[in-house]
């Protein structure tokens, strides 16, 4: 496919045209809102089911093929955050908390971008490597760390790291990933496939349900662009780029397919809206969630989800042969 058909063939996809209804309804001051109960039930079952379908993965692979791609993944966790840090301290001129908190989110992962780029590939008929959900929960944790750590180091007083590393790795969402991860690593193929018509076969539709309720989040936060400014609405862009060709290019050193290479530089140009406001609200409150929310989820996730994905994988095509 032409890249303009890889890009029209996504926009039209149902996950994102169910994104586009969500900031759409939120336009039109529609009451189109899912309760809170189920926005929670259904990221406990997203985290869940990628966590299970990582370990599976894990239960069939060699432990010399998770090597290189794992070293890469804890490379990227803790490169991203330092240099986001200081481009926001120097060039955007960022508060040390509001640099911090920016930084974490970009550190850290997007688990929802990640599986919009497994759909993604499907429709394509890319395959890739089952576990690279193992790789996402990896990520999920350090950028975060060293984001709030580097705040420390900076000259304000926060928790001490180990209270922020007890924090995150006890969070809802790392320890759903990590836990799935373990659960399908333990239970093996054979054991997963019991609950398989309720974790894998409904689980783009799941995806889809949920996508329609983050329209409406972002919806709600396109006001805040505005005080946002030109710096961070560009940052939001051109950092997903730029993280985007490091990670495709890191995974395709690391001896990820075609299509894990599309993946890995997926996680790495997405940026957190699960785990990391939660630990940015404990660790740096201050922080001003006007500028980290907008930026991971009012521009970096549509960019991602509309133009970013078309883009990977270009690129990893263009590597891959």
């Amino acid at each position: 496919m032409e890249a303009l058909d890889l890009v029209q063939a996504n926009l039209l996809s149902p996950m994102v045209l169910a994104f586009a209804l969500g900031i759409t309804a939120t336009l039109l001051k529609s009451d189109l809102r899912l309760p809170e109960s189920l926005y929670t039930a259904l990221s406990t079952y997203l985290l869940l089911a990628i966590g299970l379908k990582g370990g599976v993965a894990i239960a069939k692979t060699q432990l010399s093929d998770l090597l290189l791609p794992a070293i890469a993944t804890i490379a990227l966790g803790i490169a991203i955050p330092i240099w986001c840090f200081a481009l926001l301290r120097k060039v955007g001129k960022f508060s040390i908390p509001d640099a911090a908190a920016i930084a974490a989110h970009y550190g850290s992962v997007s688990a929802v971008t990640f599986t919009a780029s497994q759909a993604y590939l499907d429709r394509l008929g890319v395959s890739y490597e089952g576990f690279l959900p193992a790789l996402v929960a990896l990520l999920e944790i350090p950028g975060i760390v060293v984001a709030i750590y580097l705040a420390q180091r900076s000259g304000r007083k926060a928790k001490s790291w180990r209270e922020v590393l007890h924090e995150v790795v006890t969070g809802k969402s790392v320890l759903l990933l990590l836990g799935g991860v373990a659960i399908g690593a333990l239970a093996g193929p054979r054991g997963v496939e019991q609950v398989a018509p309720f974790f894998i076969a409904p689980f783009t539709g799941v995806l889809t349900l949920f996508l329609l309720d983050l329209g409406v989040v972002a919806g709600g936060h396109l006001r805040d662009l505005r005080r946002a400014g030109a710096f961070l609405i560009g940052f939001g862009i051109v950092m997903p780029i730029a993280h985007g060709a490091l990670g495709v290019t890191l995974g395709h050193w690391a001896g990820l397919s075609h299509g894990g290479s599309m993946v890995f530089g997926t996680i790495a140009a997405s940026a957190s809206y699960i785990a990391a406001p939660a630990a940015v609200r404990m660790a740096l409150p201050e922080a001003n969630p006007g500028y980290y929310l907008t930026a991971a989820l009012a521009i970096t996730f549509p960019f991602n989800l509309i133009l970013g994905l078309p883009i990977y994988e270009a690129l990893a095509r263009v590597l891959a042969n």
